[in-house]
Formats: structure tokens, sequence, C-alpha cells
């Protein structure tokens, strides 16, 4: 009974030694993250063997495992920017992005886990001021919104691509201008449409005007060569043709007395 404590004692401290040792040699790495190993004792952040993956790993207890999101991600970003005329404009923007698997030990040793803060949204405001100082408050407002959601893209793209930050996609949200500037512009655009729409009455009234004016040639034309066509002869053979047609009728009784002074049949009653 007395040597029991003695050895229940160091028994006990090899446990707790056991313990800690084990949860300082292993590491779960989650889905969607990558793992950058880190060697006290042999040369700090490992760069030439590709990051540790998903699941349960065994490293040295000295040794420390930083841990990555190496999903797509989101950051949304507010900033402030000056149009080409120098008017103050507010602009809201998302950016997806993700770290390259490949080269996440580079990101960590040279921009560490704040590279975000560090590399990427400086390089989204800065891409963003020069992209807007481009265009006019009206130009941001209607009709570049695409073209300057590109441009915003590619040139972030060019100052982190050799960052070791795959850029995905930049989204423009929205632009807010100054309400005096918006109003203006939204009078300006109205008036606009205004005009087209003026202008798209006029051009649909001259059309049927000219087709009205057509048409009244037409019959105008058809007329005159009608009348040039009938002659006397002709008028007094069809007089003559009608009143044959007429005779021969069953039901017609027709009493037909001299002529008439183109000398067709003069027709004066019908019982």
């Amino acid at each position: 009974m007395d040597k029991l404590p003695k050895i229940a004692l160091p028994a006990l401290a090899a446990i707790i030694f056991l313990i800690i040792f084990a949860s300082r040699s292993t590491v779960t790495i989650g889905s969607g993250e990558a793992g950058v190993l880190y060697k006290y004792f042999g040369g700090g952040v490992v760069t030439d063997e590709p990051p540790l993956g998903e699941g349960f790993h065994l490293v040295a207890p000295w040794n420390k495992v930083y841990i990555y999101e190496v999903r797509q991600q989101e950051r949304l970003e507010k900033m402030n920017v000056l149009s080409s005329n120098g008017l103050d404009i507010k602009l809201e923007a998302s950016v997806w992005f993700q770290p390259k698997y490949n080269d996440l030990g580079k990101l960590h040793q040279e921009k560490s886990e704040q590279y975000i803060e560090r590399v990427l949204l400086p390089a989204i405001r800065s891409a963003a001021r020069s992209v807007v100082g481009r265009y006019t408050p009206e130009q941001l407002y209607s009709s570049k919104r695409d073209a300057i959601q590109q441009e915003i893209f590619e040139e972030t793209q060019i100052i982190v691509d050799d960052q070791y930050i795959q850029l995905n996609e930049v989204l423009v949200r929205d632009v807010t201008l100054p309400p005096t500037i918006k109003d203006a512009i939204e009078r300006k655009l109205r008036q606009e449409q205004e005009s087209l729409e003026y202008e798209f009455r006029l051009v649909t009234a001259e059309k049927e005007a000219e087709k009205v004016r057509i048409e009244a040639q037409g019959k105008a034309d058809a007329n005159r060569i009608l009348s040039a066509s009938l002659t006397d002869k002709i008028l007094q053979d069809k007089g003559i043709d009608a009143t044959l047609k007429l005779a021969e009728s069953p039901n017609a009784k027709v009493v037909v007395v001299g002529s008439g002074d183109d000398g067709l049949p003069l027709i004066l009653g019908n019982n």
C-alpha cells in the first residue's frame, strides 16, 4: 500500500505527458482548408512541398501548422472614389477570391494570414480609383456599369496575380452619387426618353401620311388610266351588252323608246 502512491504519480505524469504530446503532434484539417507546416528546426515555412490537405495529420510537437481556407471566399468592400470631374462617388463592390493552393506556403511566408487586408483589399481599392477616375458620374450611373466592373477586375488581377492570390470575379453592387448629381442625371435621362418618344411619334405620323399619299396617288393613277381607256365606242358597246342582258332576263319587262344623245337606248321603266 505504501508503494501505490509512488507508482501512481509517475504513471499519471506519463499519461499527462502523452496527452500533451498527442495534442501537439496531431492536427485535423477541415473541408475546404489546407495547412502550411512550419518547422522550428527544419528551415521554417515549408514552401517546396504541397500544403497539408484535408484530414488527420501527425506532426512533430515542436512544429506548427497554419490552417488556411482555400475555397472561394467573398469580401464586400465599400470605398469612396473620385469621378473624372472630381466628384465624390461611393462604390460598393464584392470580390471573389481564393489563395493559390500550391503557393500557400509562399503566401504564408511573404504575406502572412493577413494577406486579405495587406494585399487584396488595397489592390481592389487602387484599381477602383484608377478605373472610376476615367468616367463621368453619368457614365457611372447608367451606361458604363458593366465596363467599369470588368476593368476593375482586370486591373486588380494584374496586381494580385504574382501575390499568390487567385482572383475569380469583381462585382460592382452599387454606385452612389451625390443627391444633386443623381437628380440632375435622372432629369436628363427622362428628357432624353421623352425626346426619343416624340421623335418616334413624328416618324410614325410621317410614315402614315406617306402611306395615305401613296394610296391616293395610286387611286388617282388608276382612275386616270381608266378614263383614258373608256372611249365612246367602248361605252356604247358596254351599254348595248347591258341592255341585252336586261332584255333576256325572265323577270324584266322593259319599254325602250328612241335613243339618247349618244345613240344608246333609253330605259323608261321596269315592271
